[in-house]
Order: C-alpha cells, then sequence, then structure tokens
C-alpha cells in the first residue's frame, strides 16, 4: 500500500437490506445491520470509537498470531525469534506490528471484498516475508463468511482471526441476558497473565460449562479465580485436538429480548470467547474468537499453525444470523 492511500470503507448489502460494512484498516469488519423478530433493523457490533487509535481490536483481523505468545520469544528450527513485548513481557495479537493496525490492499469481488497484504520478513520479529488474505462474502442468507489464507518464504507462524465484539440487542447493554451455547467440554488452563500451562479443564459443573446454552450472566460473576484475573470469561474452548477442514459449529449466541441469534461454524481447532472485561464498557459485548490455540508455537502438543514454504494457509469462518 503506498504512502499516503485512503481509509476506505465498503458496505455489502443482501436483498433482504440487511448489510455488513468493511474497512481496510485492519481489514476489519465494521457492522452488521440485521433484522430482529419484528423486522426492524439494528447494527449488532460495537464500533470503535476511534478506528485509527482503537486498542481493543475491534472487528479487525489479528495476526500474523493470534492471542499471546508467553515471553515474546519462540524457537524455530535451533533459531530463538525475539518478538516484539507488548503485553508486559508477552507479545499479544501479533505485538505492535499486528495486522489491525495496517492500511490493506483491497479489491471487490462479485459477493465481497478481498483484503491483501504484505508483511516483511523480520517484522515485529517475525521470520518471513508474508502474503496473507482476509476475504469477506454477504449472503442472502444472512450468512458472512471470512476466508483467511496466508504463504511464507521461510517457516514461520501464522494464526489469523476476527476480532468482532457482538451484541445481539444492538442498543449496547450488557450481554447479561444473552444465552450462549458452545458444544465444547473442555478449555485451556491459563495463567493470570492468560498465558496457556498445557493443561486442559473439563468444564463440567464449572462456570465455563456452556454444553447446555445458559445465560452469560449466570456465572459471569461467580467467586472464581479465573474469572476474577480475566474479568469475566476470557477463554479457549477446544473444539478439535488436531487440525482437519471439518466444519463444526464453535457457538451460538441468542438475545431472548429481540430473537436474534448467531451461529458461528469454523474448521479451526478452538474458539476463544471473550466477555470484553477490558473494555471501557465490560460485559457489553461477547467475542467468538476462532483459531489456533493461544501460544501454539509454544507447545508442540497443541495443533501446529507453523506454515512452511510451499504450503498455503487456509481457513474459514462462517457467522450466520437468524431470528
Amino acid at each position: 500500500m503506498p504512502t499516503g492511500a485512503p481509509v476506505c470503507g465498503f458496505r455489502l448489502t443482501n436483498s433482504a437490506g440487511a448489510y455488513v460494512e468493511l474497512t481496510n484498516w485492519g481489514a476489519r469488519w465494521l457492522s452488521a445491520v440485521v433484522p430482529d423478530t419484528r423486522g426492524g433493523m439494528s447494527d449488532v457490533l460495537l464500533k470503535p470509537g476511534h478506528l485509527l487509535a482503537d486498542e481493543f481490536y475491534m472487528g479487525a483481523t489479528v495476526g500474523r498470531v493470534a492471542n499471546r505468545i508467553a515471553h515474546a520469544r519462540l524457537i524455530l528450527d535451533g533459531k530463538v525469534y525475539d518478538l516484539e513485548k507488548n503485553d508486559g513481557e508477552n507479545t499479544n495479537h501479533g505485538g505492535f506490528s499486528g495486522f489491525h493496525q495496517k492500511l490493506w490492499d483491497w479489491e471487490i469481488l462479485p459477493d465481497g471484498i478481498r483484503f491483501t497484504l504484505h508483511s516483511p520478513d523480520g517484522e515485529g520479529g517475525w521470520p518471513g516475508n508474508v502474503d496473507v488474505t482476509a476475504e469477506y462474502r454477504w449472503n442472502d442468507g444472512n450468512e458472512l463468511t471470512i476466508r483467511h489464507t496466508g504463504i511464507t518464504d521461510r517457516p514461520t507462524w501464522l494464526n489469523l482471526t476476527n476480532h468482532a465484539y457482538f451484541n445481539l440487542s444492538g442498543d449496547g447493554r450488557k450481554v447479561t441476558e444473552h444465552v450462549l451455547h458452545i458444544p465444547s467440554r473442555t478449555i485451556l488452563d491459563t495463567t493470570p497473565q492468560f498465558i496457556p500451562t498445557g493443561r486442559r479443564t473439563d468444564v463440567s459443573g464449572t462456570p465455563f460449562d456452556f454444553t447446555h446454552p445458559k445465560r452469560i450472566g449466570q456465572d459471569l460473576y461467580a467467586d472464581n479465580d479465573q474469572l476474577r484475573w480475566n474479568k469475566g470469561y476470557n477463554h479457549c474452548y477446544i473444539l478439535k485436538e488436531e487440525k482437519s477442514d471439518a466444519m463444526v459449529e464453535a457457538a451460538r449466541l441468542y438475545d431472548p429480548a429481540t430473537g436474534r441469534a448467531l451461529t458461528v461454524s469454523t474448521d479451526l481447532p478452538s474458539v476463544l470467547l471473550y466477555t470484553a472485561g477490558y473494555y471501557t464498557r465490560p460485559d457489553t459485548a461477547v467475542c467468538l474468537e476462532t483459531q489456533y490455540w493461544p501460544d501454539t508455537p509454544s507447545h508442540p502438543g497443541f495443533p501446529s499453525c507453523l506454515l512452511r514454504p510451499g504450503e498455503t494457509y487456509r481457513q474459514t469462518t462462517v457467522f450466520r444470523f437468524t431470528v
């Protein structure tokens, strides 16, 4: 993208008048204006107050590697890579050089937009020249499909996600009355710095159990160390123990007040549930970030997001809005 290139906005509208809005700043998803049971249209995404200065990754394409890397240091093929420390001693969401604050190239598709970005070798400490795409397609079924791809000329890691903040009420009230279903019985145990310990935790009988639909607020403020230091839910739910192309349901969110529902399907091995505890208005949104498990490069036993020359990184997530 040449110096001085503009920040652009795009709107994708379907035959029913529902639409999503996007921008090339961070390849972001900015809005989703969809109907409720009475046909009323409202935006169910929270927007950044100041797009270019957003600190919360709102709607952004996050990379090179989503979530945290312990000690901002990785070892690959015997070489140590020191990354940017933008979260205490750790790296979060790609560091200061993350994709969320890059101006992406773009092209219009018949039913969507394709954003492209070149990340040079060494940017943020990451190895390899990497070329990535974030492709958004919107259809008449109120489905937004996000496809990410990437290639590299040196071995590196890639783990992209979209960081949209959902509030199906459309009016910004707390999401404590939203009903959530996550068909996973296992989360990753973390330290108070949100770094996975490597242990899995069975959610049965705990505040983290969403295997049967329940109100987010039912256990949100429970007396639990993990909930306290995360200021609510900020946890990785395991969908798969290994990589595969199979699409699975990651989560279903429902707002009884409006009748709106959101179903998230993905081919990725986990979904990160975040209830916006560190946002300026806590608990007013839900993030459902499909991704490889956090800190995957530091854990040989986790599904690998290592990308080598000649390979293509591919992932797909579908967000379907219904009433």
